[in-house]
């Protein structure tokens, strides 16, 4: 009788001993806090803290200001890029112009007549 009393005894025990002996194993992990360089799991399912989401939202809004910056110095670039090609076209047509007052003043860019000092198309 004895030996039934024990077995049903050791049978009801044992899941709760392998739940107390679980949860022991647990309690350190679970009293560490999450630190700097620590390994953490998140039960959000996100992984993200707010801190490092205003973080990424710093480093985006930086990224967009500079892409922004980006783009204004590649238009400003282009559009001088432009002006000295077009200068370049225009020297070459007012040298080769049949009108012999027609000269290329370089620091202005222009064709200019030698008479009159006005610009010309040549």
């Amino acid at each position: 009788m004895k030996s039934l009393f024990s077995q049903r005894l050791l049978r009801r025990m044992l899941p709760v001993a392998a739940l107390a002996l679980s949860g022991a194993w647990q309690l350190p992990a679970l009293a560490a806090s999450c630190t700097q360089g620590s390994t953490c799991v998140t039960v959000d399912g996100n992984g993200g803290t707010a801190m490092s989401n205003e973080n990424a939202r710093q480093s985006k809004e930086q990224w967009n200001d500079t892409r922004n910056l980006r783009h204004k110095v590649n238009t400003r670039v282009e559009k001088d890029f432009d002006k000295l090609d077009r200068a370049a076209d225009d020297e070459d047509r007012c040298n080769d112009s049949l009108n012999v007052n027609a000269y290329w003043e370089p620091s202005t860019l222009k064709c200019l007549d030698r008479t009159t000092g006005r610009r010309i198309n040549p």
